[in-house]
């Protein structure tokens, strides 16, 4: 007579990040530990001391078990040797079936400390990539030098898109079968919900109710391209005089783009937020978005935005191509062309029609970047890898 049902075994894991801080990235890990705790439970060995306080608050109070590494950092230093020690040790100790380490930093220590401490399987999540946009061309050739060394150590390789994949390819860091491409998942319906109705959201951010409202959204650093979008203000306020820009993030940036408006006349018709606890009020306010990224590994804001129907521009860098279909949910300029991202914002401000029909179909295309989809593809990834190593 048979027992009752077994219980599927679980297998732990530790993941590993430099810090969390308001953005994709930690957002995503988060997500991701949270959405496989059934059948992946683990810890995540994150810097805290250089981690957005609300942002490790926020992974505590989604149920992740935190282990602080005080030496991991995001600036190469001496203390990435302290470490580096540090997690090979939690690992001895913990003895993870999987690692899976998040961004360029966290993920050449990690893999170092796991494949030192023999740990069965390895994933890498760069979330976007460090070819472009960051550094100089030595910087740069060093760290893809570093990265083609990792990946020999890497069992599965995960980016945000297919372009990713392409990208790190031509760089010859590892070979096409390491690679899975999982979005960011943007959790669709709940931001529906939570958005409340324009004039609503208009009346808490005091916009005028007639205002073409242009929004940005992430993290106030160069790579994002907000002094682009900045820049912009001037010939679309000509073209569209009741237009506003709202900056919704915050960052080391944020008081040189303030100044950037008063230098160009436009302070007035921009609102900085700061950052802010529901993006789904900012987005609810706009009549588009615009990510005029340097470099992007996705774009998580586009797919915010798309699926509360507005159009976006965003520029043709790192993943951004795999989310927006030009000329179908909204349009797609060169990067660092300030007259291009004007014009594009400019045809939107003139035409509610274009607006409306670009996004309609921007809300159904952002559910291909939904956490269900996205979570699916990861716990995937994990049930393969752990049929290949012989842990299931």
């Amino acid at each position: 007579m048979s027992g009752p049902p077994r219980e599927p075994m679980s297998l732990h894991t530790l993941h590993v990040i430099t810090r969390l801080t308001l953005g994709g990235s930690a957002e995503n890990t988060v997500a991701s530990m949270v959405a496989l705790a059934a059948g992946y439970p683990g810890w995540l060995a994150v810097g805290v001391a250089e981690s957005d306080a609300a942002s490790v608050d926020d992974a505590r109070r989604r149920g992740v078990s935190l282990l602080d590494v005080p030496t991991l950092g995001r600036e190469v230093g001496a203390r990435d040797v302290s470490a580096l020690v540090h997690l090979w040790r939690v690992m001895r100790a913990r003895r993870p079936a999987i690692v899976h380490t998040h961004t360029s930093k966290a993920g050449f220590i990690g893999r170092l400390a796991a494949r030192l401490a023999g740990v069965p399987a390895i994933i890498h999540q760069p979330h976007g990539h460090i070819f472009y946009g960051y550094y100089g061309a030595r910087r740069t050739a060093f760290y893809v030098a570093l990265e083609r060394l990792a990946a020999r150590w890497t069992d599965r390789m995960v980016t945000l898109t297919e372009r990713g994949i392409d990208e790190h390819l031509a760089r010859g860091i590892g070979h096409r079968a390491q690679y899975r491409a999982v979005p960011s998942g943007v959790p669709t319906a709940e931001l529906r919900a939570r958005a409340p109705a324009r004039a609503t959201a208009r009346a808490r951010l005091g916009l005028p109710a007639d205002a073409f409202v242009v929004a940005g959204l992430g993290r106030f650093v160069p790579v994002k391209g907000f002094d682009l979008l900045v820049a912009a203000l001037p010939p679309l306020v000509a073209a569209v005089p009741s237009a506003r820009l709202v900056l919704v993030g915050d960052g080391p940036e944020r008081m040189a783009l303030e100044a950037q408006a008063v230098a160009l006349g436009v302070r007035g018709r921009l609102l900085v937020t700061g950052a802010m606890p529901d993006i789904a009020v900012c987005l609810a306010a706009a009549d588009a978005l615009a990510a005029p990224s340097r470099n992007e590994g996705m774009g998580r804001a586009l797919v915010e935005a798309m699926a509360l129907g507005l159009p976006v521009v965003g520029s043709e860098v790192g993943g951004i191509p795999a989310v927006v279909a030009d000329g179908e949910t909204g349009r797609l300029v060169p990067p660092g062309e300030v007259d291009a991202l004007a014009s594009a914002l400019i045809e939107l401000g003139r035409d509610e029609a274009l607006r409306v029909k670009l996004g309609a179909a921007g809300a159904a295309r952002a559910e291909a970047f939904s956490t269900g989809v996205a979570h699916a593809a990861m716990r995937a990834i994990y049930d393969e890898l752990a049929r290949e190593k012989g842990l299931a």
